[in-house]
């Protein structure tokens, strides 16, 4: 945002998603797209903010600069600018430019995926626990638990009588009864 109000963009030319950019699945990405008219002039902070897959980058990109027919400038690659070279020579490094980055925009999403995978497992190996804790089983669990196990009452009935869904009960017994074990 800093970057697109130092050149001046009104507010209401700025699309911004607060998604990811894996796709080009994103609502105010497709606005954009739908109010660009030819010789629009698309300024983008970094060729990653555009999109994080090379094909669908290339793709994007052929689509906004010849079906759409307008320009792109890349903020903090001054190479891709369309607006010149538009000869034979300045069009080849644009496109070398444009396949060189994509390649890295992918290539960075799939480390971060990597790295991301790999601090959930060190994080799981230190005992970290992810989601939101258990409830504490309801005082009266244990009775309706041992009613239950001696068939003496249905899991239906035991679960309705602790206040939680069929299943919870049943997990919760898994759990309990592993407990016992140890």
């Amino acid at each position: 945002m800093i970057a697109l109000r130092e050149m001046s963009i009104p507010e209401k030319n700025v699309f911004l998603d607060k998604q990811s950019g894996k796709d080009f699945e994103r609502p105010q990405y497709k606005k954009l797209v739908k109010k660009l008219k030819p010789d629009d002039l698309l300024y983008i902070k970094s060729i990653d903010r555009l999109g994080r897959n090379y094909e669908e980058i290339q793709n994007q990109w052929r689509i906004l600069t010849k079906e759409k027919g307008i320009d792109i400038v890349v903020l903090d690659m001054p190479l891709l600018d369309t607006r010149r070279g538009k000869d034979l020579m300045g069009t080849f490094l644009s496109d070398i430019v444009l396949q060189v980055l994509s390649f890295v925009a992918e290539n960075e999403r799939t480390n971060i995926r990597q790295r991301q995978a790999e601090g959930i497992a060190a994080a799981k190996a230190r005992g970290v626990r992810f989601g939101r804790p258990p409830r504490p089983l309801p005082e009266n669990y244990h009775s309706a638990y041992q009613r239950w196990k001696s068939g003496a009452i249905t899991g239906t009935a035991a679960a309705k009588e602790c206040g939680m869904p069929l299943s919870t009960f049943r997990y919760r017994a898994e759990i309990y009864e592993k407990a016992k074990l140890l």
